[in-house]
């Protein structure tokens, strides 16, 4: 890998990908992807960083449809249950595409892995930098694909007790997504959840906190 600095072009290019980034939710239909593509862009998700250098992220492909089909239950279920948490606004929750686990190309498990004992960065925050450090990993994976022209949502409706058991997790480990990876007939112009209305993004600037007053001597 070179260390040459990046030219203009190339940070324009990351940049293009990151605006157009989204959290996909419709697929075309599609055979599974080709393995030399999908290793690729699980290595673009183990270039992540993390904290202790500890890698805590696992990935388990279930793009049969057997699994297609046991999993959709468990998505199923979380769903009808976020409906009917979000009380007057559950009729407009349910009108809501939330996932594509029929119709993507691959199917794959985000996992957890069980603590191995890395304290380096994380003696006060153990669980907390394990999952940043495993958000980074699917953050890569989500710019890969789309440089490559594929969706990624990531899927969270489902009771990580039960995923767990499904998949058969060791002990310690914990479900923390289905990613649905492949070909969609469009990127959304915006976050889906602006473009049909449910919620706004927020500025930046609502973002940055004052520090407090220093009074130090």
């Amino acid at each position: 890998m070179s260390s040459s600095p990046f030219s203009s072009a190339e940070r324009e290019a990351l940049w293009a990908v990151m605006e157009a980034r989204r959290d996909c939710r419709h697929f075309l239909p599609s055979a599974p992807l080709p393995d030399a593509q999908l290793q690729r862009l699980l290595q673009a998700a183990h270039l992540a960083p993390s904290v202790g250098l500890m890698q805590p992220w696992r990935f388990m492909r279930l793009s049969t449809p057997a699994w297609r089909a046991r999993l959709a239950p468990l998505v199923q279920a979380e769903r009808q249950a976020t409906a009917e948490a979000l009380g007057s606004r559950a009729d407009e929750f349910l009108r809501l595409k939330v996932e594509g686990l029929a119709d993507c190309a691959e199917l794959l498990a985000l996992v957890l892995a069980p603590d191995d004992g890395t304290v380096f960065g994380r003696r006060t925050l153990p669980r907390e930098m394990a999952l940043c450090s495993v958000g980074a990993a699917v953050q890569n994976l989500w710019l890969a694909a789309r440089a490559e022209n594929l969706g990624l949502g990531w899927v969270s409706m489902f009771d990580p007790e039960a995923l767990g058991a499904a998949l058969q997790l060791p002990q310690g480990a914990l479900a923390l997504g289905l990613l649905c990876l492949g070909p969609v007939p469009h990127f959304y112009e915006q976050p889906m959840l602006s473009q049909v209305g449910w919620r706004q993004g927020r500025p930046l600037q609502d973002m940055l906190l004052p520090a407090p007053d220093d009074h130090a001597n």
